[in-house]
């Protein structure tokens, strides 16, 4: 049984190109994030300023072990044999020092894992393949972690192993295609690495040079928490990632890796302004919206689902204002103090930033917590005002003004979500599936084995709807059909069925026309899944 809706209708404009490039950006950040977080705590255990490092702030240095992971320490007199060492400067002259983990993951590590992943999205293995090798050059032809560089080299590379493929599409004579398949993208990455190296890498460090010129500028003149301005409505139109993954994450671990922490990191991440907006919604807010804040506001600050706010802010455009308001002076607490973070918090939960700001010392961590209740603090008085002095007006026209509020984020979005399906659920405002077009049902012919959960990033909602129907299949007793995740991007048409959301639906029939597919509006609790159990069972009868 698969079902299918008519496709939604697809905004244009500059809103929806900008929204696809973020989506790109983040695509090729966020699988890494868990080597960005191993590299976090690497820094934040060995460097010398680090927990066990040589002027820990705790005194607790770790002798010799700090020097070898960390890097630094003279190899002579510690003594570990094998591990690799550079030429550094000692007190009493030049010392064989210890390489250690930090540098190289920085250096090499995290621009080639981003590079790779940007080459497998433009054109699967072989492009990530290519990608990696041209973005060496990129990296060993600069002296700064590469990481803008990677950014741009690795879909050029790969998009131009795309259009030399197309050259010889169908010519190679049988026998030879392993030969020129292999030879083609060796000596394409040859070429492209040495260009990388001579010309691409002094372009990136011009362009490096130039937004960190920027960001200093806006520093030194106190103007940092003016980006504000930009990204908190960003955010509620889900345009933040071209400006958080394409700017202030390169940015910020080139300031993290020479000075163990970034305030850019916390520019975008941090969870103050949409707490205090929830806060306000409990205690001011009217309906369906006051009902279900308190569970947004859990979700929001210890999941990170930033997302869960937008519809709050949409039912009340002008509390945007009290955001902007909160997030530039959570920018500015950290701009005075000197708060930062040491890797990425994502997701932009209270743990994450937890986690990536205890690094540079319990004073810093102080000093973030202190940002995100301040930012939190000033979004919850202004949104309080604004509630309170259009209650009246709210309480005449509360209907469906929150239901509205929902659909417009996920239009914004360009999907749905369980995080929007979640408020819909509190609230019984359920706008799309009031008006929801007629589905078809058409039932499967071919064995089902596979079902695969597709999303954009094949990461969060697609995860939990596999685990929901893994979960179904097995108190039905079915145990030998395999469910995953995927993203729609990597779909190679092999799966029997295909769930998505209603919005990515068209998309995914695109990339794999031959499965089943099934359109669903809520990804954790939707009754297409009985069905799907049904449709297994009743196949499983009829071959029996």
């Amino acid at each position: 049984m698969t079902t299918t809706s008519p496709a939604a209708t697809r905004p244009g404009g500059l809103r929806v190109g900008v929204q696809r490039f973020g989506t790109f950006l983040s695509g090729m950040i966020m699988p890494n994030i868990a080597a960005f977080i191993a590299w976090g705590f690497i820094t934040m255990l060995f460097i010398p300023a680090g927990f066990f490092g040589a002027d820990s702030p705790f005194g607790w240095h770790w002798a010799g072990v700090a020097e070898i992971i960390g890097g630094g320490g003279d190899s002579a007199v510690i003594g570990w044999q094998g591990a690799m060492t550079a030429v550094a400067e000692g007190a009493d002259g030049n010392i064989l020092a210890y390489v250690g983990l930090v540098g190289p993951m920085v250096t090499y590590l995290l621009p080639l894992l981003i590079a790779n992943t940007a080459g497998r999205m433009v054109y699967g293995e072989r492009g990530g393949v290519v990608a990696t090798i041209a973005t060496v050059g990129v990296i060993v032809g600069t002296n700064i972690p590469m990481f803008l560089g990677a950014m741009i080299m690795g879909p050029i590379a790969a998009w131009i192993t795309k259009q030399m493929d197309r050259l010889w599409d169908g010519k190679i004579r049988p026998g030879f295609e392993m030969l020129v398949n292999n030879f083609s993208a060796g000596i394409l990455g040859m070429i492209l690495a040495i260009v990388g190296f001579f010309a691409f890498g002094p372009v990136m460090l011009g362009i490096s040079a130039a937004l960190g010129a920027a960001v200093d500028w806006l520093v030194s003149l106190n103007l940092l928490p003016l980006v504000s301005i930009i990204v908190e409505p960003a955010k509620v139109l889900f345009l933040n990632n071209a400006i958080n993954h394409g700017v202030f994450t390169p940015l910020g671990i080139e300031q993290a890796a020479e000075t163990g922490k970034s305030i850019l990191f916390l520019i975008e991440a941090n969870p103050g302004p949409g707490l205090g907006l929830l806060l306000a919604f409990t205690f001011f807010g009217v309906g369906a919206a006051k009902a279900s804040a308190p569970g947004a506001a859990i979700i929001q600050f210890f999941g990170g689902i930033h997302e869960i706010y937008f519809p709050y802010a949409l039912s009340k455009p002008t509390t945007i204002l009290a955001l902007i308001a909160g997030g530039a002076a959570g920018v500015t607490t950290n701009m005075v103090l000197g708060g930062g973070l040491a890797f990425p918090a994502a997701p932009g939960s209270i743990i994450a930033v937890t986690a990536a700001a205890v690094g540079p010392g319990v004073a810093n961590l102080l000093v973030v917590y202190l940002s995100v209740i301040i930012a939190a603090t000033v979004t919850f008085l202004i949104t309080g005002v604004i509630l309170r002095a259009s209650r009246k007006r709210d309480l005449a026209a509360e209907g469906d003004a929150f239901g509205a509020a929902i659909a417009q984020t996920e239009a914004n979005k360009g999907k749905s979500s369980a995080a929007m399906d979640a408020l819909r659920t509190s609230t019984g405002a359920s706008a799309s599936e009031a008006t929801a077009a007629p589905t078809t049902t058409t039932i499967a012919a071919a064995p089902i084995e596979t079902i695969v959960f597709a999303c954009d990033a094949g990461m969060g909602s697609s995860a939990m709807g596999a685990s929901v129907l893994r979960n179904k299949l097995k108190k039905a007793g079915i145990e030998d059909i395999t469910v995953t995740n995927q993203a729609i991007a990597n779909l190679d048409g092999s799966a029997d069925v295909v769930i998505t959301q209603q919005q990515l639906t068209e998309r995914a029939t695109a990339k794999s026309p031959n499965s089943v597919h099934v359109s669903v509006d809520n990804f954790m609790n939707s009754p297409k899944y009985e069905e799907v159990v049904e449709m297994v069972r009743a196949q499983r009868k009829d071959t029996e």
